[in-house]
């Protein structure tokens, strides 16, 4: 025997391990080989990368010859560089100067692939059994015995019989199939070599279900058009062929397979024949040494995995090591020099002693004895996915708070879904903005490391999107945020406002779907062509030449009246990028040649992106991606064999380049697999979501039966969590969603979490003999919640969250029960007040205040792009129909021509049915007009006002539709509060301006029963007392949230003003205030789920809450007195009939 210099090991047959839990190691069934495949062993993956480094610091005889060092993924070859260049090339005494160079990093696949190809004169990339190149076979072979009777199931299935659909589906079948047969290649050669000579078995002699006899007979058509045999059939040959003749791979003397948990079986023997000849070093991680010398000792091991018994005890092991210890158990059978290597000692905590049993693969013995204070293993419980994110956050900013040693590129975050937690990462760890009260969570670097393609390079989401596109019903709304994206909007230059104006014409055009009427044939609308993008073009165009006078159109066209002349040039450049919009989604149809697909997409990222000269990066990645699915594709394609193709280019391939940054990482489990980092953190653990479903493939003829060493994705998830929990060296982070967002449910861990608290149990006692169970954290649903700010209620000794802003949140929130009044800002001080926005201000006073003070906006106070053809309009819808109705024909217009107009508008349903609905609302508008006629013998005039007030300031306005003395204002809604307010506001403003004249005001609106009803207002006595109280109502609103709901506050004033008593005027409001129950009915109280109010008087809106403030004077609560304030005058002057 002899010392590995470096390593502190011995090496010999099965060598000698130093450390005392897997003593005797050498003693167990040592044979000397020849072969020069040597198999390192350990625990850790820290102490295989040492070592490594220690074989490599010796230098090949020819020092230009590449290492070749084989990695499982791109994150374990970021790491093991980095490591690597802490050891090679360093001074004496240092670790700080060395590099890693001249070393080679191809993944196990790659380099087994070459060495094949090598003995049949190929090279990876030129074997036609290759996977660039076999799913086109494939697919020749598909087309070329489509309606064969052995292909009858497959040839229905893809439409032979005639529907087009399923034709669709070849080119994503041929693929499925390809990796099919190439897993197949993989994993059981044996199987294709039996079929190869015409025995349709399953490569252990048994033969196949009828049910999948066609890909035997596939699999031969594709091998008889294929030049060369297939890698199956070349596998005897060639592993001969790499033992009698080793110069026929030019790979070098010294070989490394480091990080593999799995190796199929022809890898295996690819790698022993190269062994014959070079230096072959397998660096194997295994959870437990003890578990290994168990196979050690006994490596024999039955062929199907469902006749394997389990060796391990410890239940992790038992049901979680599977792929480790099928590869050991195969390795072993070749008879290799082993190297077992020491791992250092665990620390003294919950998570050394768990990965303590687990190493001794044990589940007896004392339990370690967890302090109060040990949070090595941390399991949260969270409301939903997003919550989850933030919880993490505060998981991490606490541990790195609590250690001062600690730094973010020593974190991992590892998650299943990768692609439904990136933008919720990069929202809750975003960017901060250097205020005060910032999260610190935001100050950390924050890396995404595999994201798809398509996510993380612009020009690759706009073909994405272009594909959808084409493959949708192009929807008014997927168009607009089409021209919002980066590379789009830069091309044609719209900045965020042009978009909100080329969204707000969306909706005046009436923009629902389609590019033109060529995409509503394909759903047999053809002849609807209202609500395409070519109709709303044509009515911009329309509109920037003329302006809808007199509701004027030409032809089917009514033009769009909000196009201003400085409008032009966005309307110009927005008709662009339709038109090489449309024309791009008509080369995307139908049946054509492969080349003429790409030549479009090519010429749609030319035609419809640019970017920034430090971004061409994106365009030529785009190019690529393009250029590589178009090597890949056949003669005739459809839209979805296109999409099929494209998709393995679009989908999330990780690069060296986003691991070991310094940031801290979050990625996938698989890319940084068993790298050690000090805090291992396990995101979207959700019940579900991981493992990966146990339904298999039913075609996938290995998994009806596997094979011992053969892949199975829910197998390798759980030996992902393994490695997870055995890589972690201080603390261990478990989140998962807990309850459900929206209900409060409680929802289940992923298995494998539960079968760590079981785990943990056995071996650890928890302070006062709680289970682990009892310590996972349920985490509040909201994060302004007061518990995430007590010291010790959610797990940590000090309290869990550090976000400034929630705890004043949550502070607020506690002073707020029972209820007390918002503090008042203080007034604005403007010089001259408006009109408009007195009588808008006491419509609606707490919109006024979020929107007009604070500058603050709901997420419903903007109109939403609809992509669906209304059948139906709602009530919004109608009333906006029937008011365009009425202020035509108010302003002269005849009503016919207005309903010709209306049909053109493109907001009513398709056909008769918006006919009949137009003839409906028409019919409510003509009693509205008759009315109105004896009001309207004189023409209606603007009327402008300047009013000066007693404190200086001055009210200046416009008032619409005074006809002599009469403001005449005609309304197609119900005649209610708000109708009436806003006409008493512009008389007492009339009256005030022009004390000489007599003036009234008329408002006519429909009526609950009778088909209208008019509200007669006579102008005060005194108008500027009574301008006085309104504008100090106003002054109130704009300094806080005023308890005055418009309709609640008539209810509550009409009994007070006609003598009634308060307690009778309380219950009139109560009832009209209503409850969300009854809003939700259709019967009433809908300020009650008005958004605004439960802003400012807090979910659910009661009238009690309205009430918390004390009144003065005769009414004993605010809410009455500024009632009082808003409508008695109103109520004195007003005659409704």
């Amino acid at each position: 025997m002899t010392d590995d210099a470096g390593t502190g090991t011995t090496t010999g047959a099965l060598g000698r391990d130093h450390v005392a839990r897997v003593r005797d190691v050498a003693s167990d069934a040592s044979t000397t080989t020849t072969s020069g495949l040597h198999v390192h062993v350990a625990e850790r993956t820290d102490v295989l990368v040492d070592a490594l480094a220690a074989v490599l610091a010796a230098p090949p005889a020819d020092p230009f010859t590449p290492d070749v060092v084989s990695v499982p993924t791109r994150g374990v070859e970021r790491w093991v560089a980095q490591r690597l260049s802490h050891r090679l090339g360093t001074g004496a005494g240092t670790t700080a100067d060395g590099v890693c160079a001249n070393v080679v990093f191809p993944s196990p696949g790659r380099l087994v692939r070459d060495a094949l190809a090598s003995t049949a004169g190929l090279t990876g990339d030129d074997d036609p059994w290759g996977p660039e190149h076999l799913a086109g076979h494939v697919l020749d072979a598909i087309d070329a015995n489509l309606g064969a009777e052995w292909l009858r199931t497959v040839s229905r299935f893809l439409g032979a019989d005639g529907d087009e659909v399923r034709r669709s589906r070849r080119v994503r079948l041929a693929q499925r199939v390809a990796r099919l047969f190439g897993s197949y290649d993989r994993q059981r050669p044996a199987m294709l070599v039996a079929w190869a000579h015409g025995l349709d078995q399953d490569g252990l002699g048994a033969d196949l279900p009828d049910d999948v006899l066609w890909q035997a007979h596939l699999w031969r058509e594709v091998r008889d058009t294929v030049s060369g045999s297939a890698p199956a059939e070349r596998l005897d040959d060639a592993v001969a062929r790499l033992v009698a003749e080793p110069s026929v791979s030019a790979l070098p003397t010294r070989l490394s397979v480091f990080g593999a948990t799995a190796l199929p079986d022809g890898h295996l023997r690819v790698l022993d024949a190269l062994a014959v000849h070079r230096e072959v070093h397998l660096w194997m991680p295994q959870p437990s040494l003890a578990l290994w010398r168990r196979v050690v000792s006994d490596p024999r091991t039955a062929a199907r995995r469902s006749e394997r018994p389990t060796v391990a005890t410890h239940p992790l092991l038992a049901s979680m090591s599977g792929d480790a210890t099928e590869l050991a158990t195969r390795v072993l059978q070749l008879a290799p020099d082993v190297i077992v290597l020491a791992s250092a000692p665990r620390p003294s905590t919950a998570l050394g002693a768990l990965q303590d049993r687990i190493a001794d693969d044990r589940t007896d013995g004392p339990r370690h004895g967890a302090s109060p204070g040990d949070r090595s293993v941390q399991v949260h419980a969270c409301h939903g996915r997003s919550r989850q994110v933030e919880v993490l956050r505060e998981v991490v900013v606490g541990l790195l708070a609590d250690d001062a040693t600690l730094e973010p590129r020593d974190v991992i975050v590892m998650c299943p879904d990768v692609e439904a937690f990136a933008p919720l990462v990069e929202a809750v760890f975003g960017q901060a903005d250097d205020g005060p009260h910032d999260h610190p969570g935001r100050t950390l670097r924050v890396r995404i490391a595999d994201r798809a393609p398509g996510n993380a390079n612009p020009v690759l989401s706009v073909v994405a999107t272009l594909l959808e596109l084409a493959d949708s019903r192009v929807g008014a709304s997927a168009v607009v945020d089409l021209a919002g994206q980066a590379p789009v909007r830069r091309r044609f230059g719209f900045d965020d406002e042009e978009l909100d104006r080329i969204r707000g014409w969306a909706l005046e055009s009436g923009v629902r779907w389609g590019e033109d009427a060529s995409r509503r044939e394909r759903y047999q609308l053809g002849a609807l062509a209202q609500g395409t993008w070519a109709t709303a073009l044509d009515r911009l165009l329309l509109g920037v030449a003329m302006a809808e006078e007199d509701h004027r159109f030409v032809g089917a066209v009514l033009p769009v009246d909000d196009v201003g002349s400085t409008d032009v040039d966005l309307v110009g450049r927005l008709a662009e990028f339709v038109d090489r919009l449309t024309a791009t989604l008509h080369d995307l149809a139908g049946a054509r040649p492969a080349g003429e697909w790409f030549d479009t997409l090519d010429r749609a990222v030319l035609l419809l992106t640019d970017v920034a000269p430090a971004d061409r990066w994106q365009q030529a990645e785009a190019a690529r991606a393009l250029a590589r699915a178009r090597t890949a594709a056949g003669s005739t394609l459809r839209l979805a064999d296109v999409i099929a193709l494209l998709e393995p280019h679009l989908a999330g391939r990780p690069t060296r380049s986003g691991f070991r940054t310094g940031a801290l990482t979050v990625c996938s489990l698989a890319p940084m697999r068993a790298v050690p980092h000090r805090v291992v953190a396990l995101l979207g653990m959700d019940d579900g979501a991981f493992p990966r479903g146990s339904g298999h493939d039913g075609d996938d003829i290995l998994a009806r039966d596997p094979l011992v060493g053969e892949r199975d994705a829910r197998q390798e998830d759980r030996q992902l969590f393994l490695d997870a929990v055995t890589s972690a060296q201080q603390h261990l982070v478990v989140v998962y969603s807990g309850a459900d967002e929206r209900t409060g449910a409680t929802r289940p861990p992923a298995v494998p979490v539960g079968e760590l608290l079981d785990a943990l149990d056995a071996a650890v006692a928890h302070p006062e003999g709680r289970s682990a169970r009892d310590q996972v954290v349920h985490h509040p649903l909201q994060t302004v919640d007061e518990r995430n700010f007590v010291a010790g209620a959610l797990g940590r000794a000090e309290p869990f969250s550090f976000d400034l802003l929630d705890l004043a949140a949550a502070r607020t929130g506690r002073r707020g029960n029972p209820p007390t009044p918002a503090a008042q800002l203080l007034p604005t001080g403007a010089d001259e007040l408006d009109l408009e926005d007195l009588a808008s201000t006491l419509e609606h006073p707490v919109r006024a205040f979020f929107r007009g003070r604070l500058g603050a906006t709901l997420p419903g106070d903007e109109p939403q792009l609809d992509d669906r053809l209304p059948l139906e309009l709602d009530g919004l819808e109608r009333w906006a129909v029937g008011d365009r109705l009425l202020q035509a024909a108010l302003d002269g217009v005849d009503l016919t021509d207005a309903t010709a107009a209306e049909r053109r508008r493109g907001h009513l349903p398709p056909a008769t049915l918006g006919g009949a609905t137009l003839q409906t609302i028409r019919a409510q508008v003509e009693p509205l007009l008759a009315a109105s006629d004896r009001y309207l013998v004189r023409p209606a005039e603007s009327v402008d006002v300047t009013i000066p007030l007693a404190d200086g300031r001055t009210l200046a306005g416009t008032v619409n539709g005074v006809r002599g003395d009469v403001l005449v204002r005609t309304v197609f809604s119900r005649l209610g509060a708000k109708h009436r307010l806003r006409a008493w506001v512009q008389l007492v403003a009339l009256a005030a301006a022009f004390p000489d004249r007599t003036f009234e005001a008329v408002t006519i609106g429909r009526g609950q029963v009778r088909p209208s009803r008019v509200a007669r207002l006579s102008a005060p006595a005194q108008p500027h007392e009574v301008l006085r109280r309104l504008v100090a109502l106003h002054d109130e609103a704009r300094c806080g949230a005023l308890p005055l709901p418009l309709a609640t506050s008539l209810a509550y004033a009409h009994p007070r003003t006609g003598g009634g008593d308060e307690a009778d005027a309380l219950a009139s409001a109560r009832k009209e205030l209503g409850t969300a129950e009854e809003a939700a009915n259709g019967r009433g109280g809908f300020e009650a789920v008005d958004d605004y109010h439960l802003l400012a008087f807090g979910d659910p809106v009661t009238f009690d809450r309205l009430l918390v403030e004390e009144g003065a004077g005769t009414e004993s609560t605010r809410f009455g007195a500024l009632s009082m304030a808003l409508w008695a005058d109103l109520i004195a002057h007003e005659e409704v009939g």
